[in-house]
């Protein structure tokens, strides 16, 4: 009897670990939304001041400084497993600092914040595709989430409509969602020795390294910005909140509870987006963009919820 008791026991705190970790890993994902859904409202709002090169670069300049008193100690420590890693790291960089935030910069010039929300909430399928390729099994519940909230986002994309009609920002944000999706998928082989700070830290100065060739040629070219408060401001928040927070909250939360399941939650970016850019930019809502967002809604309480195991649930990371 009482090795039965332990062994109850130790299921009951199996079980409750899994909770809590799932409930944990829900919640940082939803500050990481949250958050970057001003970012997108921010990029919006720097489309006539800022190039879009120069506010990606910035951005991760701001970034580099915001995460440096936290991380430099770890990524020093961890400097030789950094190099041993700089392949996956350089790549991870690339597509999700370099490419991605300078897409979102340069979608921002010709097409609404709200528009680049509503896109955006498209990359939890492909982060879902990934998945799946990687041999994850994702559950019926959590697939008619995503159909559901799918819907929701191609009828707010069409405006009430599947006929869909896109403008040249449009196309740079699908890139960026696809730059963003394959990020997060790359995150779940993320080398489990590196620590979260370190990598971070290291992907941030990557990424900037690979921008800045660019970031040149654009000043040349363009020439600077005026740094104002319109100007700043925004650079700023993307740098600290959109950079430094939100990607450490995203990382944890992948790490934790998994890329697909973490991209359900993604889907409430368009909600935060539409609200955001309603106050700030004075983007209307009407009555076709709520009932999308109830959709959109519905299919996050639906996919969310925690599947029945059918092998690993979530890494430690």
């Amino acid at each position: 009897m009482a090795v039965l008791d332990r062994i109850r026991s130790s299921d009951r705190s199996g079980a409750e670990g899994v909770r809590r970790a799932s409930g944990t890993g829900l919640l940082l994902a939803l500050v990481a939304t949250v958050v970057w859904s001003g970012s997108f409202v921010a990029s919006r709002a720097l489309h006539d001041s800022v190039p879009p090169v120069q506010a990606a670069f910035w951005r991760w300049i701001v970034a580099i400084a915001a995460v440096a008193p936290f991380a430099i100690r770890e990524a020093w420590r961890q400097r030789a497993l950094l190099r041993a890693h700089l392949g996956f790291l350089t790549l991870a960089a690339l597509i999700g600092v370099t490419v991605y935030n300078t897409l979102v910069n340069q979608a921002g010039m010709s097409t609404s914040a709200g528009q680049m929300g509503m896109i955006m909430a498209a990359s939890p399928v492909v982060m879902a595709v990934y998945e799946r390729l990687g041999g994850r099994r994702l559950g019926r519940r959590r697939i008619a989430g995503m159909a559901v909230a799918c819907t929701g986002v191609l009828l707010l994309v069409g405006n009430g409509s599947l006929a869909l009609d896109f403008a040249p920002g449009d196309l740079w944000m699908f890139a960026a969602m696809l730059s963003f999706a394959s990020y997060s998928a790359m995150l779940r082989h993320r080398p489990a020795a590196i620590g979260q700070l370190a990598f971070l830290f290291a992907t941030f100065v990557l990424g900037a390294l690979m921008l800045a060739p660019a970031f040149a040629v654009s000043v040349v070219v363009q020439g600077g910005f005026e740094p104002t408060a319109g100007t700043v401001g925004p650079l700023l928040y993307v740098g600290v909140f959109s950079s430094a927070v939100a990607f450490f909250a995203w990382n944890r939360a992948v790490a934790l509870i998994g890329a697909a399941r973490t991209g359900i939650v993604y889907y409430l970016q368009p909600v935060c987006v539409a609200g955001l850019s309603f106050v700030l930019l004075d983007e209307s809502t009407g009555p076709v963009q709520i009932l999308c967002l109830a959709l959109i809604l519905g299919g996050v309480a639906m996919g969310a919820g925690r599947a029945r195991p059918a092998g690993r649930t979530c890494d430690a990371g």
